[in-house]
């Protein structure tokens, strides 16, 4: 595993649609791992490919300390409700704003084995799952974002 390199905002990769994955293979399965220890070392709770320079359609989120979802070529299947609250971005550091994003998501992509898996979340997992399937359009939370300000902590969770 290997620590890579947050896309900022401002470069032009954050702004396109992803291509999706078409064969899982040992690179796309060095790559989740690769994401994930980036993740984790920037304290984020989700990550998506074009975060780290990758144009394809893969993301990861771990809200919860004993689950790691691994999502290649997600998609929604059933999104409902809403609600609204503070999110950070770790390729928009220092900043959080408020975001509304479905209560309850259902999403469906194949695992790091090629097998087809669905995940379905609330509150946190919901926004955090919708928050990275928004990168892979080529959308930020700053696009969708009110009352964009300075994260007043430093340890602020983003995804």
């Amino acid at each position: 595993m290997a620590l890579r390199k947050i896309v900022l905002e401002g470069d032009e990769i954050l702004r396109k649609r992803c291509r999706e994955v078409s064969e899982v293979d040992d690179r796309i399965r060095m790559i989740l791992d690769d994401m994930l220890e980036t993740m984790r070392d920037q304290n984020g709770i989700g990550i998506a490919a074009p975060q780290v320079g990758i144009m394809k359609r893969m993301m990861i989120v771990a809200t919860e300390e004993d689950e790691v979802i691994e999502l290649i070529n997600p998609e929604i299947v059933e999104a409902s409700g809403s609600q609204i609250g503070e999110e950070g971005c770790l390729s928009v550091p220092g900043y959080v704003g408020t975001v509304e994003r479905p209560e309850y998501i259902k999403i469906k992509g194949l695992d790091r084995c090629g097998k087809e898996v669905v995940y379905e979340g609330t509150q946190l997992k919901a926004i955090a799952l919708s928050h990275e399937l928004d990168h892979l359009e080529g959308i930020l939370y700053v696009d969708k974002a009110t009352d964009i300000h300075e994260s007043a902590a430093e340890d602020t969770v983003e995804a």
